[in-house]
C-alpha cells in the first residue's frame, strides 16, 4: 500500500488535475484527441474549437438527420419522434442518452472529435438489427470559430402528427405494408428445428453430434447474417428424446471464443450442466466436447451457449431438446369447452421466439415475410410450445382461436386454462393446443406491435395459420 505524502497538494492544483482528467477522460470516450496549441517562446495558448449541434430524430426503425459534421466539438440533440422508447448510444456506449419517451429529446455533448467514423445506435434490445443503427462522419473543420449545424431539432417536424414526426408518405407506406403481405411466404435459405437424427450405440445411448460455427443465414428475403449455429441451422437441430434415455452430445467447438452448452430446464448432473469455467472448462476453439447424462423424466428444454452467451444466444445458438411427448389436454371440458380423448394434433410444432443479436426480431430463426405458415384442414387440433431464447417477453396472440395452456416449462398442468393472448418470459416454454375451426388465413403474432411492424411494412414476429 502506497503511503500518504505529508505535503497536501494545493486546492488549486487539484482543481487542475480534475479539469485536466475531465478532459483526458472525454477525449478517451469519443476515441479521440484533444489538441491544445503550444505558441512561440514556450507560452500554450488554446484555439477555439468549432461547434456543432447536431439534430438527430430516432424512429422504428431508423435514425435519420444530418450524420456529417465538422470535426472540433460535437453535440447531439436527439428527439424520439417515434412511438416507443428509444435511445441512442455513442461508440460502445460509455456516451448515451437516457431511454427517450416518444416526443422526449436529450442533448448529449461528445466533446472534441478529430477527422473519423463513429457509430451510433439504439442499444434497447433488438432494435439496432432492425434497422437503428448509423455512421456519424466526422470530416476537416473549416477555418474559423463556432460553426451550429443546427440547434432545433423539431425544426421541419409537424407537431400536428403523432409524437411530432414529420408528416409520413402515407401512399408509400400503404404499398409497403401490402407489398410485405403480398410477399408471405417468401423463401429464403435454410431451414431451423430440423429433428437430428441419432446413432444408437451398442449400450442403447442416442448419440448426436452438434457443431457450432458462425454460418451465414438468411433471416427474411435478402438479409444474410452472420448466425452463431448449431449445425449450421437457426433454431439448432431438434433433440428428440424417450423418457429413459441415455444421451451422448458430442460438442465441436469452431467458434473463435470458448464454448459450452447449457441444457436448459433439464436436469443433468453437475459435471454435465454446461457452464464454464464452473462445471467444466472451457471448449476452446478447435477443440470438442462430449455431454453424458440420463433422462429419467419428461421434459420440454432447450439447449443454448451458456460461454459468452450474450452474443451467442441472440446471434442464433439455441435449439429444442424435447423428452416424451408433447404435454396436451384430452377427454376433458374445460371452460365449458369439451375436449375429445382422441385427439392427436395434426401439427405438434416448436417456436422459438427471439428479439435481439443479429436474428432479430423472429420464430424459428426467420422473420416475416420468411416465416413459414402452419397449414391444416379445417377441425385440426394443433400443439406448439413457445421457447423464449430472447431477451424480453412477448404475448403471443392468435386471431380466431383461443389458446389452451397445457404445460408451462414442460410441466403438465393439472388445470389447464383457455387464453387469448400469452404473455411468454424470456427462458419459459409453455405449450399450447387449439383447433382450428374455421376456414380461412388467421394471423399469429407477438402483440407488441414494433416487434411486428415497422415503417417499411410488417416483419418479425409474425406467420399466419392457413385453415383450409
Amino acid at each position: 500500500m502506497t503511503s500518504k505524502s505529508s505535503r497536501e497538494p494545493s486546492i488549486a492544483l487539484i482543481g487542475v488535475a480534475l479539469v485536466a482528467a475531465y478532459v483526458l477522460a472525454i477525449g478517451a470516450i469519443v476515441g479521440t484527441v484533444v489538441v491544445v496549441g503550444t505558441g512561440s517562446g514556450g507560452s500554450s495558448e488554446t484555439s477555439t474549437p468549432s461547434v456543432s449541434t447536431v439534430p438527430l430524430k430516432l424512429t422504428e426503425f431508423a435514425i435519420e438527420g444530418n450524420l456529417t459534421v465538422p470535426a472540433g466539438q460535437v453535440k447531439l440533440q436527439v428527439t424520439n419522434a417515434g412511438n416507443v422508447d428509444h435511445n441512442l448510444t455513442v461508440g460502445e456506449g460509455k456516451v448515451a442518452t437516457k431511454l427517450l419517451a416518444a416526443g422526449a429529446s436529450e442533448t448529449i455533448d461528445l466533446g472534441i472529435l478529430k477527422p473519423g467514423d463513429l457509430n451510433i445506435f439504439c442499444s434497447v434490445a433488438g432494435h439496432k438489427d432492425s434497422g437503428m443503427t448509423a455512421m456519424l462522419k466526422v470530416v476537416d473543420a473549416p477555418a474559423g470559430g463556432v460553426t451550429e449545424v443546427a440547434s432545433d431539432p423539431m425544426a421541419g417536424m409537424d407537431m400536428s402528427s403523432h409524437s411530432g414526426a414529420e408528416t409520413p408518405d402515407w401512399a408509400k407506406m400503404d404499398a409497403d405494408m401490402l407489398a410485405t403481405f403480398a410477399a408471405f411466404p417468401a423463401a429464403t435459405e435454410g431451414i431451423g428445428n430440423q429433428v437430428l437424427e441419432p446413432t444408437v450405440l451398442p449400450d442403447g445411448t442416442k448419440q448426436f453430434e452438434l457443431t457450432a460455427a458462425i454460418t451465414k443465414w438468411e433471416v427474411e428475403p435478402g438479409r444474410v447474417v452472420d448466425a452463431w449455429t448449431y449445425n449450421g441451422m437457426v433454431p439448432g437441430p431438434m433433440l428428440k428424446l424417450d423418457v429413459g434415455d441415455r444421451i451422448k452430445v458430442i460438442f465441436h467447438n469452431r467458434l473463435p471464443v470458448n464454448q459450452d452448452i447449457h441444457w436448459h430446464g433439464i436436469e443433468a448432473p453437475f459435471s454435465m450442466d454446461g457452464v464454464a469455467p464452473i462445471t467444466q472448462d472451457p471448449v476452446k476453439p478447435g477443440a470438442d466436447f462430449n455431454y453424458e447424462f440420463s433422462v429419467d423424466r419428461p421434459y420440454m428444454g432447450m439447449y443454448h451457449s451458456h460461454l459468452h452467451g450474450v452474443t451467442a444466444v441472440p446471434d442464433g445458438m439455441f435449439g429444442v431438446i424435447q423428452v416424451g411427448p408433447t404435454p396436451i389436454a384430452k377427454g376433458v371440458t374445460i371452460g365449458g369447452r369439451p375436449i375429445p380423448a382422441n385427439v392427436v394434433p395434426a401439427v405438434d410444432m416448436p417456436m422459438v421466439l427471439n428479439d435481439a443479436g443479429v436474428i432479430g426480431f423472429s420464430l424459428n430463426g426467420k422473420s416475416f415475410p420468411a416465416t413459414a405458415p402452419i397449414v391444416v384442414n379445417q377441425g385440426d387440433w394443433v400443439a406448439v410450445t413457445y421457447f423464449n431464447e430472447g431477451l424480453q417477453s412477448h404475448p403471443m396472440h392468435l386471431h380466431a382461436f383461443p389458446q389452451l395452456v397445457t404445460a408451462v416449462d414442460g410441466f403438465p398442468l393439472e388445470q389447464p386454462y383457455w387464453v387469448d393472448t400469452l404473455l411468454v418470459a424470456p427462458g419459459q416454454r409453455y405449450t399450447v393446443m387449439f383447433q382450428a375451426d374455421q376456414k380461412g388465413t388467421w394471423v399469429y403474432h407477438c402483440h407488441i406491435l414494433n416487434h411486428v411492424e415497422r415503417s417499411a411494412g410488417m416483419f418479425g414476429m409474425v406467420t399466419a395459420i392457413v385453415v383450409k
